[in-house]
């Protein structure tokens, strides 16, 4: 591709997903008579205009790239083999078991790093899990199309040689994750840029998005959940400000590279068969 195409698909996706959201929010506000519209409590109706505006942003990056690439979109998801549905069921179980060890982990070691204040359930609380299970798969799914299908490979291509592209992908698309979650807060950046490079390397270990989309879905399900579940039946909120974040992450970093280890081995007994 010419190198200003790479630039539209690194770009546009974000800045679609920031218009959505803040359109979305706008909304909910309208709705619910808000004051303040973009507080950073997350509301059910907040909540789920999140998650719409990423799965929205996702489709728009997969678009963008396969019109510009002329790729089919399908060998975004999966290349060079089809989407793989059993994989993804496998990969989904071992995330799920591998995130709730580290939640375990993290209640165990630093229970005050997450911000839980204590356990309550009310009519906001169901509603949020039910939200959660139902639209936050779709969440994950939006950013995995925005940083792994698209910008990882729109950037690399600005490199011929393999191993420094896919270093570049890689470099690119863990910092527009970063970016994109704002926080300001060394720990969390760089966690966040962590956890999309792992993600990342997953998806190239395993020639899709089944291992990289199955980690991030039990990942944000069961730590949304639980952030719930702990909030006293009030609607949490999400602070990545300055000193918000603390060595507690390396445990959840921890995790990524068990789900790096788990991938692996499970990709080197399906190219053994």
């Amino acid at each position: 591709m010419s190198w200003w195409k790479p630039l539209l698909v690194v770009l546009v996706p974000p800045v679609a997903l920031l218009v959505f959201q803040v359109l979305g929010y706008q909304l909910v506000g309208v709705i619910e008579g808000s004051d303040d519209p973009m507080s950073a409590t997350l509301t059910p109706l907040n909540f789920l205009a999140v998650n719409l505006a990423t799965i929205a942003a996702g489709v728009v990056a997969i678009l963008l790239l396969a019109r510009l690439a002329g790729v089919p979109w399908r060998r975004l998801i999966s290349s060079p083999r089809v989407f793989d549905r059993r994989r993804l069921g496998e990969y989904l179980v071992g995330a799920a078991v591998l995130v709730a060890v580290g939640i375990g982990v993290v209640a165990l070691v630093a229970p005050d790093s997450p911000g839980w204040i204590a356990f309550g359930v009310s009519g906001t609380t169901v509603v949020i899990l039910v939200l959660t299970l139902l639209t936050t798969p779709l969440q994950a799914l939006g950013e995995e199309l925005m940083f792994h299908s698209a910008a990882l490979p729109a950037a690399a291509s600005w490199v011929r040689a393999v191993r420094p592209a896919l270093v570049l992908g890689l470099v690119v698309s863990s910092l527009g994750f970063a970016l994109l979650h704002g926080s300001s807060d060394p720990w969390l950046f760089g966690y966040y840029a962590f956890i999309s490079a792992s993600t990342g390397l997953m998806a190239i270990m395993s020639g899709g998005i089944e291992a990289p989309v199955a980690f991030h879905v039990a990942n944000n399900v069961l730590f949304t959940s639980v952030n719930t579940l702990m909030s006293d039946g009030e609607p949490f909120s999400i602070d990545r400000s300055t000193d918000t974040g603390d060595a507690a992450v390396l445990i959840l970093g921890a995790v990524n590279i068990a789900m790096l280890v788990f991938v692996r081995l499970r990709e080197r007994k399906n190219a053994a068969a």
